[in-house]
This record gives C-alpha cells, sequence and structure tokens, in this order.
C-alpha cells in the first residue's frame, strides 16, 4: 500500500521526533554521508564533459526522484513509520516558519561563520558532524535569506509559471534551455544575481550556507525541498496528461548533447532505472 508524504506544517510533535531520529540514525551509522558522496559525484553542470544526470538536464527530476525514494528506504528500514515530508517554501517563507524550529531542522545560522547552533543537527550536539563536503569545515551552516544580500523565497505566481508550460523540457536541454517545465522549476534562468536563480534555484540560495553547492544534502532540509519539486512535478502530470519526458529519443551523434543527457528509455546512473520507470509512482506513495 503507498505511503504518505506531508506538508511539514501538519506534522505532529510525534512525527517530527521520529523523522529527526531517523536522520540521525543513518547519520551515525555513516550511511548518510553516502547519499552526500553521491550528489557531489552527480552534480555535473552543462560547462564539464561527459554525461549530465543530476543538474541542468532532462532527468533532473527523475534522478532527484529516485534519490529521495533511496534516502526514505534508508529512513524507513530504522522506523518504518517514517516518510520524507515537503516544505511549501510559498507558504512557508520566513527565517522562524517551520521547518526553522528547534524540534524539527534548527534555525539560522549565527552571524559570521554561519554556524548552525540550535536544534538537533546543531555541531554542538554532537550527532551531525560534516565528513563529505567541498570545504574542510565540520559543521551546518545556514544564511537563511541571504542577511547581506537579501532575497526571497519564490512566490505561487513563480511556480505557475513554471507550471503551466505544457512542454517537459525543450533543446539544448540544458541550464540555457528557455522554455520547458524542467528548467523553469529547476531554475537556470538569465541575467546576473538573484534574478537569474529561479524555483528550485533559488530555493537554495536562499537557504544559503552548505545548501549552496553539490554537498547540498549535508543539510537536511535538502530531502524536505526536493519532496516539494517532486510533488510540483507530480501535479504537473496531472495537469498535462498526454505529456510526458523528453527527450523520448538520445540526440543524434555529433550532435552538442550526444552522450551528455538521458533520454526517456535510456538507464538513468547510477541506478539501473529509465526516466519512463520513475514517471509513475502512484503505487509507493501519494502527498497529503
Amino acid at each position: 500500500m503507498a505511503y504518505t508524504r506531508k506538508d511539514v506544517s501538519t506534522l505532529t510533535a510525534a512525527e517530527k521526533r521520529r523523522f529527526v531520529n531517523a536522520l540521525l540514525e543513518l547519520k551515525r551509522r555513516g550511511e548518510y554521508d553516502e547519499f552526500v558522496r553521491v550528489h557531489i559525484e552527480y552534480y555535473v553542470s552543462d560547462g564539464e564533459g561527459g554525461l549530465r544526470t543530476a543538474h541542468m538536464a532532462p532527468s533532473f527530476l527523475p534522478w532527484h526522484r529516485r534519490f529521495l525514494l533511496d534516502l526514505e528506504e534508508a529512513l524507513r528500514r530504522i522506523d518504518s513509520s517514517v516518510t520524507v515530508p515537503y516544505w511549501d517554501w510559498t507558504r512557508e517563507r520566513s527565517a522562524t516558519a517551520l521547518p526553522w524550529s528547534a524540534d524539527l531542522l534548527g534555525g539560522n545560522g549565527r552571524s559570521g561563520d554561519r554556524q548552525v547552533t540550535q536544534g538537533p543537527f546543531a555541531y554542538a550536539e554532537g550527532g551531525w558532524t560534516l565528513r563529505e563536503g567541498v570545504t574542510d569545515a565540520e559543521y551546518l551552516t545556514r544564511d537563511l535569506g541571504r542577511a547581506k544580500d537579501p532575497i526571497e523565497l519564490p512566490t505561487q505566481s513563480d511556480v505557475e509559471w513554471a507550471m503551466k508550460d505544457a512542454e517537459y523540457d525543450v533543446s539544448p536541454w540544458n541550464s540555457t534551455s528557455a522554455k520547458g517545465f524542467r528548467n523553469k522549476l529547476e531554475g537556470w534562468g538569465t541575467g546576473r544575481g538573484a534574478v537569474s536563480w529561479r524555483n528550485h534555484n533559488r530555493v537554495h540560495r536562499w537557504v544559503g550556507g552548505v545548501m549552496l553547492g553539490g554537498a547540498s544534502v549535508n543539510d537536511p532540509v535538502f530531502w524536505l525541498h526536493h519532496a516539494y519539486v517532486d510533488l510540483l512535478w507530480s501535479r504537473w502530470q496531472q495537469r498535462h496528461r498526454t505529456h510526458r519526458y523528453l527527450p523520448d529519443r538520445p540526440p543524434a551523434p555529433g550532435t552538442d548533447q550526444h552522450g551528455r543527457i538521458v533520454a526517456r528509455h535510456e538507464k538513468l546512473p547510477p541506478w539501473d532505472v529509465t526516466p519512463d520507470q520513475l514517471e509513475e509512482v502512484g503505487e509507493i506513495y501519494r502527498y497529503a
């Protein structure tokens, strides 16, 4: 039977506690750091050579859907009642709203080094030392809203701008695609600074700290953020029922994107699964 992913704002005190405890246990076992390593490895930009699967590519959405499922399966092996909640950042928009409570993810980083000092994932608590990352820092950092150069979280109208595009993705299938739902939701725009970060990307920028790079998985909010991104993909699928993942065929030999992106029926590394097989997950989970 399918299980339910809930809005973080509806979690009971017991549900918050069980989710946090499962994450901490996964970290204690050393399994959580493997998720960080995988995301770093597959954080490939379209300025680099080789295959892109996790970002700046059509497979951004199915890749993170499978990644979320892997994390959720690991958590449920520890506590079968746990599912990943989603953070609707169009509604919970302040640095004091959920999920930033002391009994869930903790709050903002302190001024200066941006270290998170409150909540279960604070370094001083002893259960959340960063071991995989792009810097040598061992503690979780955040800069909610970017104090020195403020930005705001995406709005419902920002999301609707992406949702109403009926094409899943378009050529050139990368960060420069001006049309298509995938890039409008992933959020690679034109221009400089804040105006160039849309939806998913803007949320990473708003949280700041370790959420800014390939090691963003070090902040547990990564999963709540991507659960909401996945929910938006599910809603897009319901709205545009005749539209599928694109491209449906690999780019032709000799073209710029040949061997660089995953077509609908091709395997999606690092898993033995295709985007086509990840388009329908209603038998596994649903959203409340």
